[in-house]
């Protein structure tokens, strides 16, 4: 009797060769254990597409005499050990994909061998040593991916000489400077060099070089000089994440070319001038309208921040300018930007009011207006914040009464109101709220008494009430905050003892 194993389900038979396999397509069915060296008895297979299950060991040599194989998807596995030199025979093999496996051991130069590959994975491994030269026979790889293993040395300067618009080396150990002869990859979308030890400047043509990019990453790198010159002529780029490096010089006024950015990052590096308008750039940025995310944390930038924020894509989610030398006012009408999850604001010299329509960010998460010049009180609407996580008013000039209504918005966690002039008593629905897990409001002015209720505030890590004018407290109410550890409490009145 003969096993009709041609109707299972991912099995593939050829219409030419009655009960020749030529296919397995088997991701994701939940497979366990090692996969079988007797594979190599199927001789017509094309396609082997295995991922996302749970093999592990070795990948069979034997896989080697599947002359005939073009695709071997092998990915997010468990599997260990070298990769099998003899893959190499597999000579009309046109995608390897091994990535997130536990493979070891160097990248076999013989995979220079075959010809054909226009697609080679194998980030999220052990691997070391480094890329091999050899990948420059490969004239038709598009697609190169070994990011996240231990590599080491620097770029090849052979891989001008293929035809990658995708290429993914980030996670690395990578050294010395961006080969010039990338610039020959005319075709390149996805550029992700991102953590690794590079160093040196960009290449002022790349945006003429690649006319096609999409997202360019170098996130903690070495790299100096200016950055974004000659990006705008890259008219399709919608990722620039360049941050944790050392670029200098001033943000380009013309980015608002860029119709497609969705996300600038350029935290943590140099950027700025003695000129005192930094941030005209944002100007131009009101012709990117579906820009969500923009990140200028910890530069050098000064001068004012543009009013035209307010006019930005409503789709921003996240504004991150904190550690910057921005001064005046918070520009009005940043209420406008909706969507609005993440806004830091950390560090600056505005001397305004809290936003006064701050209700419209109804969907904030974390809102940091830390170390500010900030005056008036806490408006009451901020209720609206139900969905607020994290809040940061600490070292302002803040005065008056803590809204109670701050105690509607229940999953906030880290509420930090210090070293402000806050006065009157600490609001009992705001002790209240149980998802608190840090409550700073030392440096103020608050009067009565440490209320009963802070002892059902079990996961409390932090209480600060350093230097305000409480009296009797309650402290034996906290034995029930087993999780801690910091408690600050001079400059008060408190009486009694102290829990051990």
């Amino acid at each position: 009797m003969t096993l009709q194993f041609c109707p299972w389900s991912g099995v593939y038979c050829s219409r030419k060769h009655v009960n020749r396999v030529v296919g397995l397509n088997l991701f994701s069915n939940g497979l366990v254990g090692s996969l079988s060296p007797h594979i190599e008895n199927l001789t017509f297979l094309r396609t082997i597409v295995l991922q996302n299950n749970s093999f592990h060991g070795k990948v069979p040599s034997e896989i080697g005499c599947l002359f005939r194989l073009r695709v071997l998807f092998l990915s997010n596995n468990s599997f260990e050990g070298k990769i099998p030199t003899n893959l190499t025979n597999c000579s009309e093999l046109r995608e390897l994909n091994l990535i997130d496996n536990k493979l070891e051991d160097k990248i076999p130069e013989e995979l220079g061998t075959l010809l054909k590959l226009t697609a080679l994975g194998l980030s999220s491994n052990n691997l070391t040593g480094k890329i091999p030269a050899s990948l420059r026979n490969l004239s038709s790889l598009t697609k190169l991916s070994v990011g996240g293993n231990n590599l080491e040395g620097s770029i090849p300067e052979e891989l001008g000489r293929t035809s990658i618009d995708f290429i993914q080396l980030g996670f690395n150990r990578l050294t010395c400077t961006i080969p010039s002869s990338l610039n020959n990859l005319s075709n390149m979308r996805y550029f992700r060099l991102g953590a690794n030890q590079l160093e040196g400047s960009l290449s002022q043509d790349m945006g003429v070089a690649f006319p096609h990019l999409r997202e360019i990453t170098l996130v903690k790198n070495r790299f100096a000089g200016p950055a974004l010159i000659s990006l705008y002529n890259a008219s399709m780029l919608g990722y620039i994440i360049l941050p944790n490096n050392s670029f200098t010089g001033l943000v380009p006024p013309n980015l608002g070319r860029l119709q497609n950015l969705q996300a600038i990052n350029m935290a943590l590096n140099q950027l700025g001038s003695s000129r005192g308008d930094d941030f005209s750039f944002i100007n131009s940025l009101e012709n990117c309208t579906r820009l969500r995310v923009m990140e200028f944390h910890r530069h050098f930038l000064k001068g004012p921040l543009a009013s035209t924020i307010a006019n930005l894509s409503t789709q921003l989610f996240r504004i991150d300018m904190g550690f910057n030398q921005i001064h005046e006012t918070i520009p009005s009408g940043i209420e406008n930007l909706v969507n609005l999850t993440y806004l830091d604001l950390v560090m600056k010299h505005f001397t305004s009011s809290i936003l006064p329509n701050i209700s419209k960010l109804h969907k904030m998460q974390t809102l940091g207006l830390l170390g500010n010049r900030l005056s008036g009180g806490i408006p009451s609407s901020i209720d609206n914040l139900t969905s607020l996580f994290n809040l940061d008013l600490s070292s302002n000039n803040l005065v008056g009464d803590v809204p109670s209504t701050l105690a509607a918005c229940p999953n906030i966690a880290y509420l930090d109101l210090s070293n402000n002039n806050l006065n009157g008593s600490i609001p009992n629905d705001v002790i209240c709220l149980s998802s608190l897990v840090v409550l700073q409001l030392g440096g103020n002015a608050f009067t009565g008494v440490l209320l009963l209720e802070v002892g059902h505030l079990i996961n409390l890590i932090e209480l600060d009430v350093f230097d305000n004018r409480l009296s009797d407290a309650l402290l034996y109410t906290l034995v029930n905050c087993m999780e801690m550890q910091d408690l600050p409490l001079g400059g008060s009145f408190f009486e009694g003892e102290i829990p051990t």
